[in-house]
């Protein structure tokens, strides 16, 4: 066949031998270039390592320290005439010239620079923030000062007398500490992609020698292809297994395979079966006492493919016919006959599906109210809270707080919780307030639950006040808390502005999985689904009961409102706070 360019395609082994050549390569240049990375980063690491060290041998010198500490008690710093030709000059000069270091330079207490290679340079600021050096702590650094791009590190210089034993991670040895200065030591990162250069040539060779080897293994595992598949392609091979694996040991599905002369070359025992008939290989296709629609599927002008429904004694089968061809040979027919009772398992299979997406509907409501807690959090600046509440859960969000009276709350995961349920609720355009015999003494130590009850009555809530025929439009809660075993109980009451639950209906009902108002106004005592709805108030009550705990109806409610009242109990999910 040819390509839509008008050329033949790459047979399969040279497109193998291509993937082959490509992932060799891939694999020896993302080799090398970790190689290659791995030695830069050993190398610079050895650079800040051999600074860090000289940088400390300077900064404890005891003419250094006493120096850098006269200097620092005068009144002003030097001018650069007096400080090149300074001790501290000389000194910073010898260890630089000894080392083959870019730089030694060192500073006094405010990061003027005290020596400098550069002369011009003497009593101006450093480039590079010296802050952590002269706060007592010893840094490594990679960046780009005056003299170019370097690795380095800085080391403060105490005055004389005191503790000098500081590490990179900022500790200190015994004694008082007075930083009166800094060193700052650094090796050209040039010189460092220099002894990479050295470094890289052994790292090429052996590249280019797995390169080779590769290329070289790829053609003869092309030969061997070649020779074991006897220059058949895939396509060619997977029709001679249909013909002489799937047709012929096929068990669950009927084949059929009818020659390009008209007769039936296969006709195994699960066709038998389903269309109730001997073996009939080696008859003509036209005279089988076979269903003549099953004859249709293979008439020239056939839909291949097409799958037709059809009665076979007291079977419902359901078949369809394919064309066999090899390259641009018709080898035939092949038609496939599966019994229609298997279509059942597939309707079990949805069933467990839609059982599946009931549990994550309902996975869906916790985590969303684990999402509005971790969002009130960012927005009230409760930082610190929100780092421990990600260790479980993973959201940001900054919210404002439009709760009328959220002052009444001081727990900061209750305060951020309901903030971010108000903006959600003023989105809608209902009020959210919190009641006046509000009163939470501890702590919350249990959000996640707490989140997942209190969220879903709050939704619940807001549904039902923006289903709701009064005017204003509000949810109010109250949550009060009182000591127990075990951990404090934290009581929850949430109304709303609604209609309330159906007349006459079953309070209980509103419990149950699939009740829900969203939308309008549920019909007396009805149980409906909706996507996504009618979970909440389930959820809510059997992790209440979990915990020994409850939610309940209390106030049914009005047409015209107040709407219903709810009230959950929460066991163990507070403590006693901690001033």
């Amino acid at each position: 066949m040819m390509s839509p360019a008008g050329r033949l395609p790459l047979r399969f082994s040279t497109q193998t031998l291509l993937l082959q050549l490509g992932v060799v390569l891939l694999v020896v240049l993302l080799s090398g270039a970790v190689h290659a990375w791995l030695t830069f980063e050993r190398l610079g690491r050895e650079a800040e390592n051999q600074a860090l060290t000289l940088a400390r041998t300077v900064a404890s010198d005891p003419s250094v320290r006493a120096n850098v500490q006269a200097i620092s008690r005068q009144a002003g710093t030097p001018p650069p005439a007096e400080l090149k030709t300074g001790p501290l000059m000389a000194v910073a000069e010898g260890a630089r010239a000894r080392t083959g270091a870019l730089f030694v330079v060192i500073t006094d207490e405010t990061g003027l620079r005290l020596a400098h290679p550069d002369a011009d340079r003497l009593g101006e600021r450093v480039s590079t923030d010296p802050s952590e050096a002269l706060a007592g702590r010893e840094v490594t650094t990679r960046n780009t000062g005056t003299l170019g791009p370097s690795a380095g590190a800085k080391v403060p210089v105490f005055a004389p007398g005191s503790a000098s034993g500081t590490g990179s991670g900022g500790g200190s040895g015994s004694g008082s500490r007075t930083v009166v200065g800094e060193v700052s030591v650094g090796y050209s990162t040039e010189s460092i992609g220099q002894s990479l250069a050295r470094d890289i040539v052994p790292i090429v060779l052996t590249a280019a020698g797995s390169l080779v080897a590769g290329v070289l293994a790829s053609f003869l595992l092309r030969r061997r292809l070649q020779r074991l598949t006897l220059g058949l392609e895939p396509e060619e091979i997977g029709a001679l297994v249909h013909d002489q694996v799937a047709v012929l040991e096929g068990v669950d599905e009927g084949v059929v395979g009818i020659s390009a002369d008209g007769r039936i070359s296969v006709f195994n025992a699960a066709a038998q079966r389903l269309l109730g008939q001997p073996d009939l290989a080696g008859q003509l296709w036209q005279d089988a006492p076979v269903p003549a629609r099953l004859k249709a599927l293979t008439l020239p002008d056939a839909r291949e493919g097409e799958a037709v429904e059809l009665v076979a004694g007291e079977q419902v089968l359901v078949a369809s016919a394919r064309k066999a061809l090899h390259r641009r040979e018709d080898l035939g027919w092949v038609v496939m006959l599966r019994d229609r009772t298997e279509l059942q398992h597939l309707t079990r299979q949805l069933d467990a599906v839609g059982t599946m997406s009931t549990a994550l509907r309902a996975q869906r409501h916790e985590f969303a109210n684990q999402l509005h807690t971790i969002a009130g959090f960012m927005s009230i600046g409760q930082h610190q809270q929100a780092r421990d509440y990600l260790e479980r859960l993973a959201a940001t969000g900054p919210l404002k707080f439009p709760v009328d009276q959220a002052e009444l709350l001081q727990d900061p995961y209750l305060q951020a919780f309901i903030g971010a349920k108000g903006v959600e609720a003023d989105e809608r355009g209902v009020s959210l307030r919190i009641g006046p015999e509000t009163l939470v003494r501890g702590q919350v130590t249990e959000p996640q639950d707490v989140t997942t009850v209190l969220g879903n009555l709050i939704d619940n809530a807001v549904n039902a006040a923006v289903a709701g025929t009064a005017a204003e439009r509000w949810v109010e809660l109250e949550l009060l808390d009182e000591a127990g075993d075990g951990g404090g109980i934290l009581h929850l009451v949430v109304a709303d502005s609604g209609d309330g639950l159906p007349d006459g209906g079953d309070p209980e009902a509103v419990f149950a999985e699939g009740f829900t108002t969203a939308g309008g106004r549920a019909l007396q005592g009805q149980v409906r689904p909706a996507g996504g709805q009618g979970l909440g108030l389930a959820l809510a009550r059997q992790l209440a009961r979990r915990r020994g705990g409850d939610v309940t109806v209390l106030e049914p409610g009005n047409v015209g409102g107040p709407g219903a009242v709810f009230m959950a109990t929460l066991p163990g999910t507070t403590t006693a706070r901690k001033d």
